[in-house]
């Protein structure tokens, strides 16, 4: 018989997969302890569920699951191929309606100029070290590392009158801070630099105290100059996403975290995914989704990626977390601290 653990690691279906299937009736274990509630498999289930994780993969809808698995365990030589044909089917008609699609959005595109302000004389911005400091740490963690998508693969600098705006994103989480600025030579429009990973590392590693920094953007040369020294280097040549646009979120339900106590419950997870339960204050809820009942009610329930929340958990000791909907971004803000804010996708809790 293998545990739960042991038949995720043995099948590729991750426990929380299992408990979903299990649930499903899809896959239901040979028996579950009546005490504890752990779930044992027997051995030749071990082949079923390789055969359900390869259909997951697919993306067979769970009907037709049913029905192939059904048909394996049966014998049946005859339907399990017309359903792999008929998803197969669906699967080429579907890339050929979205090659359509993105072919009609490349073209829109093409006419569509860029909304980004182009500086045509060098922009110089003078910042406080430790407040730039500050907004680099806090973004950093969620710069993208793709090499498909460049542009991610950086920290955009948004200058614009008295305020430079940080901006890191992987697609699924977004870091945004501010700080003061005193600007010179943008003739008060608006620019914009995405700065790459390395460069930004660098422009880190100079700023140690509250001495004022100098960056100088210059076409896409980038600048920053303190009393510890200089690092230069060139900007990466894509426009960055409007992130203004990406953070027009409605207004949610603010719950303030326990931030060290979500550390150590996160710390402790050994999956790609946690529940978080959110009541009347948040917690991490087993991977079935209990815990979290205050009085008569129970609370919602939202996936995560805990190394990606714990990464957002680092801006401070204090944050809310603000809940708008099991579909929309999580918001973490510093009450303490305005426009220093992270965006965390979350993650669907079905296979």
């Amino acid at each position: 018989m293998r545990s739960i653990g042991e038949m995720g690691r043995d099948s590729g279906l991750g426990v929380s997969a299992l408990r979903f299937y299990d649930r499903a009736g899809v896959l239901v274990p040979a028996w579950v302890d009546p005490v504890t509630g752990y779930r044992w498999y027997a051995p030749e289930q071990l082949g079923e569920a390789r055969l359900l994780a390869r259909l997951r993969r697919s993306g067979m809808p769970l009907a037709d699951i049913r029905l192939v698995l059904a048909g394996w365990a049966g014998g049946d030589t005859g339907l399990v191929p017309r359903l792999l044909d008929g998803h197969l089917r669906r699967l080429e008609r579907g890339l050929a309606e979205a090659r359509e699609e993105l072919s009609t959005v490349r073209a829109l595109l093409g006419h569509k100029e860029t909304s980004m302000t182009t500086a045509t004389a060098p922009a110089r911005l003078t910042v406080p070290g430790d407040g730039l400091a500050a907004a680099l740490d806090a973004v950093r963690y969620a710069a993208g590392g793709d090499p498909e998508l460049p542009v991610l693969c950086g920290i955009h600098f948004d200058i614009e009158g008295d305020a430079l705006h940080l901006v890191a994103t992987d697609r699924y989480r977004m870091a945004v801070a501010r700080t003061s600025a005193t600007t010179t030579g943008t003739g008060g429009g608006r620019v914009q630099v995405t700065v790459p990973v390395p460069l930004a590392d660098a422009m880190r590693a100079l700023l140690s105290d509250d001495a004022p920094a100098v960056l100088t953007v210059d076409g896409d040369g980038v600048e920053l100059e303190t009393r510890g020294g200089r690092v230069a280097g060139q900007s990466l040549g894509e426009d960055f996403p409007d992130y203004r646009r990406l953070t027009r979120l409605p207004e949610g339900r603010r719950l303030a975290l326990d931030v060290p106590a979500l550390r150590r419950a996160l710390g402790a997870q050994e999956t790609e995914v946690c529940v978080l339960v959110l009541a009347d204050e948040v917690t991490v809820g087993d991977e079935d989704g209990a815990g979290g009942r205050v009085g008569d009610r129970v609370g919602d329930r939202v996936g995560v990626n805990p190394a990606f929340l714990l990464d957002a958990l680092a801006a401070g000791e204090e944050l809310l977390l603000e809940y708008i909907g099991p579909k929309a971004p999580l918001v973490l803000l510093r009450p303490d601290v305005e426009d220093v804010f992270s965006l965390l996708m979350p993650v669907s809790l079905e296979p």
